[in-house]
């Protein structure tokens, strides 16, 4: 096997890491709330221009933290303001609702930042290369896999082995009963928006140094955010998780064969067949209030 064609694996696998981070916020919004957000890469569009603004200011390191922290206090607002009137009706409201905040965000960015892509260095610090014998991987990829590691850790934890998880996955699963025991489910919402948004705004930050940055940039990546939710399954953390690694491989491996023309149809090409053979996903999970 190639060196070549285990680095196109590995970028591959970066793809998938990105759009985990995307797809795992997009899943518990929509499983938590009913929301369809349409308007999710928009806020990961968000967090990549505030690198740019702050981070010649305060570093990158300083706009790793303030970035995703100011994303998710805005996705907290517009849940609190817009979000919340929406979590009984019909799903397609939300969706035209967030469609259009898209669309606002988009042409906002555009006004402020202009047309142009802007791009973003990458600190002095992460620069360089890894040699392990012949094979040579970006240090900054490198580090960009272990932060995403370590989300996707801290995350499960949170929902898996606290209190705080254990009242989402009972409100994902059966709301009425959680509100029957006298529990309401807005304070954690707004958390769970918080925490999604604000993982999109990281991928934002984290992929500003290595991808252009320009005002269409969350419409180009959340149609493969949702493809990830689709071949995962609604409800599944590791149905997520899987789908976004499988889905990274799966396109490395294809430019890596040569294929580079047929690197984004083979995406849909696995959604179709999960549909097909799985329509609720390779590890979905049955939630009452959706059937």
């Amino acid at each position: 096997m190639s060196t070549l064609f285990i680095q196109q694996v590995l970028n591959g696998l970066l793809d998938g890491v990105y759009y985990l981070l995307i797809a795992l916020g997009l899943s518990l919004i929509f499983s938590l709330g009913g929301i369809v957000n349409l308007a999710h890469g928009a806020f990961y569009a968000v967090g990549a221009y505030l690198t740019v603004t702050l981070g010649p200011h305060i570093g990158f390191g300083g706009a790793l933290v303030v970035s995703p922290l100011s994303v998710a206090l805005l996705g907290i607002a517009f849940e609190r303001g817009l979000f919340q009137r929406f979590y009984r009706s019909d799903p397609i409201l939300s969706l035209l609702l967030t469609f259009g905040l898209a669309m606002v965000a988009e042409q906002t960015l555009r006004m402020i930042y202009g047309a142009p892509p802007r791009s973003f260095s990458i600190p002095d610090a992460l620069r360089g290369q890894i040699f392990l014998g012949d094979f040579i991987y970006s240090k900054y990829r490198a580090l960009l896999l272990l932060i995403a590691a370590s989300c996707v850790g801290g995350l499960w934890f949170l929902l898996q082995k606290t209190a705080f998880g254990r009242v989402v996955r009972a409100g994902v699963q059966n709301p009425d009963m959680v509100g029957a025991l006298g529990i309401s489910l807005k304070p954690y919402m707004m958390a769970v928006a918080g925490i999604g948004i604000g993982l999109a705004g990281l991928a934002g930050v984290l992929l500003a140094p290595i991808y252009s940055i320009h005002p269409a940039m969350g419409q180009e990546i959340i149609t493969p955010a949702f493809v990830v939710v689709v071949i995962g399954g609604l409800g599944s953390f590791w149905g997520v998780v899987v789908a976004a690694l499988l889905v990274g491989v799966v396109k490395g491996i294809t430019i890596g064969l040569g294929f580079t023309q047929w690197s984004t149809a083979v995406i849909y090409l696995m959604m179709l067949l999960v549909l097909l053979f799985r329509p609720r996903g390779l590890f979905g999970e049955r939630i009452q209030r959706f059937e």
